[in-house]
């Protein structure tokens, strides 16, 4: 069983900085890529970035480009999202995803989820 525990979210006044963990736990070697998907109240889940495991490609939304940053520790089996320059418009609950073969931005692709981490920005 896969499964994907996040941390890291918090307050933050706008123009701050936070960055969150997903842990991944099982069977992770199967994992192509590892993302970070948002949501706001009242709003769809969107896409925010990606990473695949085998490789160094990464993949970001639009409105995150410049401002935040996906890793990843593979010794930890940790993905991290390094969120800088924060924005009032960043405020939602950021999900972990994983998927043995997706590694784009649908979020019905990826078969792992983790509970979710709030962040809240500040204005």
């Amino acid at each position: 069983q896969v499964e994907l525990v996040e941390s890291g979210g918090g307050l933050v006044q706008a123009g701050g900085s936070l960055r969150l963990s997903c842990a991944a736990s099982g069977r992770t070697s199967s994992f192509y890529a590892m993302a970070w998907f948002r949501q706001a109240p009242g709003k769809e889940r969107e896409f925010v970035a990606a990473h695949r495991w085998s490789d160094t490609n990464k993949y970001y939304a639009d409105s995150v480009k410049g401002r935040f940053t996906i890793s990843r520790n593979n010794a930890k089996n940790t993905v991290y999202l390094q969120m800088n320059s924060l924005k009032p418009e960043d405020t939602a609950v950021y999900y972990c995803a994983a998927d043995p073969y997706y590694s784009g931005s649908v979020a019905v692709e990826y078969d792992s989820w983790g509970q979710g981490t709030q962040v809240t920005v500040s204005s």
